[in-house]
């Protein structure tokens, strides 16, 4: 292992989107295993604080690697495409209007159900995007493209957290 691997180099996994959870769990493991700290106590302090390292960087790998809107945004990074959502959130006209509805439709529902109906039409919508992201980077290989999806998926995990909220406060 080297220290400056990309994630996907440090899990011996290919560079795509698309990945078996259950491989790349797996691999997590072994990985935590090797490097754990615990494994270099006879070793004295240096070598302990260097297995630390080594373990923060594999779980910082994991997170990014097991979530598949952080791996998309890292792909496009790896592939010279910046997120850059700070500063960039240009959205096309219908993406804006989809999202001015779904505010529109939180805010007028009153139940519990509603709220769900309302986060049920939003999980369904975020699969589709991801599907089409997942092309996108592991097909078309057009980052610049998967960016601009990557900035709107961001919108709409945002939006699932305040239903997610909204569906706690109204508990059920």
């Amino acid at each position: 292992m080297k220290l400056d691997s990309d994630d996907f180099e440090l899990f011996g996994i290919p560079r795509l989107h698309a990945l078996d959870r259950a491989a790349l769990d797996a691999r997590w493991r072994v990985l935590q295993g090797e490097v754990h700290p615990d494994r270099f106590v006879v070793e004295g302090a240096a070598a302990q604080r260097v297995a630390m390292q080594w373990a923060v960087r594999v779980n910082e790998a994991y997170q990014r690697l097991k979530d598949p809107l952080r791996r998309a945004a890292y792909l496009c990074e790896l592939a010279g495409a910046r997120i850059d959502a700070e500063n960039n959130t240009a959205m096309p006209t219908a993406f804006l209007m989809q999202q001015m509805e779904w505010r529109e439709a939180l805010d007028d529902a009153v139940s519990w159900q509603q709220v769900q109906a309302l986060a049920d039409e939003v999980a369904s919508h975020r699969a589709a995007a991801l599907k089409r992201l997942q092309t996108t980077l592991d097909e078309t290989h057009d980052a610049a493209a998967a960016a601009q999806q990557v900035r709107a998926l961001m919108f709409v995990e945002r939006f699932a957290s305040d239903l997610d909220q909204r569906l706690e406060a109204l508990g059920q």
